[in-house]
């Protein structure tokens, strides 16, 4: 029996998917529940498994190449004496988009990508770049035990396994007590050169920022300032820098912790009315060096505590650079945060995400000439927050008792976020 293997779709918005690499070979045995080949959804990269056990007979859309969702890709034949059968009828298959010209310019290789667990019905759970280098370095992955988050076998565990000196270093993870050593800042991806008069295809990822934008335009919303004040949580933050705690895991964390006594700002709309979530999940905004923008999410964020938070942060930072997050991993927020702060932005305003009721809008904190309590005046450091909210759930005396909360928490108890 021959079988089609379709471009599957991986989440909700998902039109059309691009084939980032394929992890058979023609003719290649394929057991059924096996990653055959990495597709790029909306917003990661993903490995799709097969339902069937056979033979890899034919390809349809090569690596580089884009199909719509439910669109033959490729064909599996049950039995080697059915490959010839299943080529010719993949000769009818409609053909498949091209990847676009001229192709982006090559970039460095990500750090290994992490998953939920190590195995999952009985498969080996690794990354798409340490499956491809056991198969160069003849490796078998079910001998390895995974060193990345909750034991995902990761490119640095086959090349130790064949004694290749590892081609990407591993980070160990910080420890719960001592202060971890700094790490460098890895070196910026280089964006692919445009020639002036071209017009450069939207790639998935900008393709979904796209969709969700136009969908913001029919949500009625309202834009609220709000002028605080930052010495204390600066001087919180230099203190405890050290320890692995990054300013947007704090941010976060004093979001989190109002958004709990202000349920309605934390809410979205239905058609039958106000959803309130079980979960504080706050997602904040991440630029990608090929264009377009991800939202991971820190779920739960107000229940973690700081260095967690931080940690936790920079795993999701890391693995949304490599495309490797799961859809519950950007797809679950209920509250998001955009910082343009690090630009020296003062302030702007933030477009409401599909689904969630508001988004804070953060600019730089900057010193300030103010009038003192004493009637003198003095120089404090100061950043706007402007919340962009949607006006059919949430009204102006919420996100303003919001904000006037937010900024008590910050301008004088910022030390109860270390708790």
């Amino acid at each position: 029996m021959i079988h089609e293997v379709f471009m599957p779709a991986l989440s909700s918005t998902m039109t059309e998917g691009k084939i980032v690499s394929w992890e058979k070979s023609l003719g290649d045995k394929i057991e059924k529940g096996e990653t055959v080949v990495i597709v790029e959804s909306d917003k990661a990269d993903m490995d799709v498994e097969s339902f069937y056990e056979g033979y890899l007979a034919t390809i349809i859309v090569d690596a580089g190449g884009v199909a719509p969702v439910g669109e033959a890709i490729a064909f599996i034949a049950e039995t080697e004496a059915e490959i010839e059968t299943a080529k010719q009828q993949a000769k009818s298959a409609p053909a498949a988009t091209p990847a676009p010209a001229p192709a982006p310019a090559p970039v460095a290789a990500a750090p290994a990508p992490v998953a939920a667990t190590a195995r999952s019905n009985g498969r080996t759970i690794a990354s798409p770049r340490a499956r491809k280098l056991a198969k160069d370095l003849k490796v078998d992955l079910a001998t390895l035990v995974g060193s990345g988050p909750h034991g995902r076998i990761v490119a640095q565990d086959v090349e130790s396994a064949a004694g290749v000196a590892p081609s990407v270093a591993p980070i160990a993870a910080p420890a719960p007590v001592a202060a971890p050593k700094p790490v460098a800042a890895p070196a910026p991806v280089p964006k692919p050169a445009v020639t002036p008069g071209q017009v450069v295809r939207f790639n998935t990822l900008q393709q979904a920022v796209v969709r969700n934008m136009v969908a913001s335009l029919a949500v009625p919303t309202f834009h609220v300032a709000y002028s605080i004040t930052t010495d204390n949580l600066d001087r919180l933050y230099k203190q405890i820098k050290s320890k692995g705690v990054t300013m947007t895991a704090l941010l976060a964390k004093a979001v989190a912790v109002v958004l709990a006594k202000h349920p309605i700002v934390n809410a979205g709309y239905t058609e039958e009315g106000i959803q309130y979530p079980s979960n504080i999940n706050v997602a904040i905004a991440v630029a990608m060096d090929d264009g377009g923008l991800i939202t991971p999410v820190l779920q739960n964020a107000d229940r973690l505590d700081i260095y967690s938070l931080s940690r936790t942060w920079k795993d999701l930072v890391a693995r949304s650079r490599s495309k490797q997050l799961q859809p519950v991993e950007y797809n679950s927020g209920t509250f998001t945060l955009s910082n343009l702060g690090m630009f020296g932005v003062d302030q702007f305003d933030a477009i409401l995400p599909p689904g969630q009721g508001s988004i804070l809008a953060i600019g730089a904190s900057k010193p300030q000439v103010v009038a003192m309590d004493n009637g003198l005046m003095g120089v404090r450091r100061q950043m706007t927050v402007n919340i962009t909210c949607d006006h059919r759930i949430i009204y102006g005396a919420d996100a303003a008792a919001f904000l006037k909360d937010l900024a008590d928490l910050i301008e004088n108890n910022p030390e109860s976020l270390t708790l």
